[in-house]
């Protein structure tokens, strides 16, 4: 289905949902139709300006217009606008690095270069690696290590760790349980105790609750919001270490 999930370095799990052929499909030619759309307009408007001797353009005003802002469009697009060209944004689908972190000026790039590779000299070739990739990615993401998601599926979901200090070399957890937990869950325990609103109440309702989910036995002497403390740097510690 091109589904992934990913921790990043700052401890946050992006879902994310591939886009498929037919979205990328269409964004294509949303941003071909705005590109030819622009060539005729513009040819069209500089014959107004010559047949009225406004203006005379020279070639190399021709050469810049009419054929490197259409060249560089996807390129200039997809940087200055995080990802997306017009088509894209249309279709809500964004290119990212397959960490999910934004792509690279070089990675950018690459995929832009083996763009032609892809849709015109070898007949629409990155159209079967789309159909045919896992991640629904074309020549130019394979070697650029880019993916095209969904917007509408790019969930962050954010586990606020800052409390706590980053792991030591030889921390060593106390409930290898939390590994069996899911990220849902966990985001789950760390907005209970982010909470004010029936704090105590809430911490001690769902304590006990994680306790019977993973099979734990509270220790009497470690209070609610301490054992979920450990519950959260132990899901921490398993997490990094995968």
């Amino acid at each position: 289905m091109g589904y992934s999930a990913v921790t990043t370095g700052q401890f946050v799990r992006i879902h994310q949902k591939s886009a498929t052929l037919a979205d990328r499909a269409l964004a294509l030619g949303i941003d071909f139709l705005i590109v030819s759309l622009y060539i005729t307009g513009g040819l069209y408007l500089l014959k107004k300006m010559y047949d009225h001797s406004w203006a005379r353009p020279s070639d190399t005003v021709y050469f810049i217009l009419f054929a490197l802002i259409p060249i560089f469009y996807f390129l200039i697009f997809e940087i200055f606008t995080n990802g997306q060209t017009i088509g894209k944004r249309v279709m809500r689908i964004r290119v990212v690095m397959k960490d999910s972190t934004p792509p690279t000026f070089g990675a950018y790039l690459l995929r832009w270069i083996i763009m032609p590779i892809d849709v015109f000299i070898t007949g629409g070739l990155g159209a079967i690696f789309i159909v045919c990739t896992k991640h629904h990615q074309r020549l130019g993401d394979l070697a650029a290590g880019t993916i095209v998601i969904k917007e509408q599926n790019f969930k962050h979901l954010h586990i606020n760790l800052d409390e706590f200090n980053y792991l030591s070399h030889d921390y060593q957890p106390t409930y290898p349980q939390a590994a069996d937990l899911s990220l849902e869950q966990v985001d789950i325990i760390s907005r209970t105790l982010d909470d004010i609103k029936n704090r105590h109440k809430r911490i001690e309702r769902l304590a006990n609750k994680v306790c019977s989910t993973l099979h734990i036995t509270l220790d009497s002497g470690e209070s609610y919001e301490e054992f979920l403390k450990s519950i959260l740097r132990d899901y921490q510690y398993y997490a990094l270490e995968e």
